[in-house]
């Protein structure tokens, strides 16, 4: 990880954030004026190459590997972002998982689940006032239950929308420290991983959400996420991207 200034940017850790949302993410908030922290689980190279984009635009980033389903790991990377900057500002939970192929069983529940609120609590007694967590989600997560969900993708929703009532219950525990949590909830991203996942199993569900309009691209969602990072509401307020007939869903 590399060092920061004293100008009194933002130190804000994004997990996932190699590429995808979670750097275009990154790369918006650096443009912004914080520092961000670019954790990958495994490709190190293309977190670099984020981390020299950011910084040859004049931006301030590093990066920091670690899988956040792995305790010890998660702890490690907390450990290294409060060492070298002091404490941390933003939390941004964009890693989540389960649609691989060789996915074990009950890793959805351990990466979306499991994996969130251990980051979150670890993270807590080193976040400063104000701060904020930001939930990273998908409409057929958060309004898992409400609306059918592609076969395929069912344990992703499931498991999204036990992270998320995970966290939701965690917020009065955030108060006492000043930091609030935002839930960002999108509909398929068009160009993502798991819409690519998806549509190889099951392309008529990819369609079928076509059919309500033109999918969100990862650069609009992106620019949601950073924007949470900021927003005034109270917390747990939910910022919902696309999917017309969701938003339907959230008014009732």
């Amino acid at each position: 990880m590399g060092t920061t200034d004293n100008t009194g940017r933002r130190i804000v850790l994004i997990t996932g954030a190699s590429r995808g949302i979670g750097a275009e993410t990154a790369r918006i908030l650096a443009e912004g004026g914080d520092h961000v922290v670019i954790n990958y689980r495994e490709k190190r190279k293309r977190a670099d190459d984020l981390a020299g984009r950011i910084a040859a635009a004049g931006g301030c980033a590093s990066v920091a590997g670690a899988d956040i389903a792995e305790p010890g790991a998660a702890r490690t990377l907390i450990d290294r972002v409060v060492a070298e900057f002091g404490g941390l500002d933003v939390l941004v939970l964009n890693a989540s998982g389960g649609l691989e192929r060789d996915a074990a069983p009950g890793y959805a529940m351990a990466i979306n689940r499991d994996a969130q609120r251990r980051l979150v609590r670890t993270a807590l007694p080193f976040m400063r006032s104000g701060g904020r967590v930001v939930f990273v989600t998908s409409h057929q997560a958060h309004f898992h239950g409400r609306k059918p969900v592609p076969a395929d993708y069912e344990p992703i929703a499931a498991s999204k929308r036990a992270g998320e009532d995970e966290l939701r219950a965690m917020i009065p525990e955030l108060g006492t420290r000043g930091v609030d949590l935002r839930v960002v909830s999108g509909d398929m991203i068009d160009g993502t991983i798991i819409v690519r996942l998806l549509e190889r199993r099951n392309p008529d569900a990819v369609s079928a959400r076509k059919e309500h309009g033109e999918l969100p691209t990862v650069a609009e969602f992106a620019a949601a996420v950073a924007a949470a990072t900021r927003c005034v509401a109270e917390s747990g307020h939910t910022v919902y991207v696309g999917g017309p007939d969701y938003l339907a869903l959230s008014a009732t």
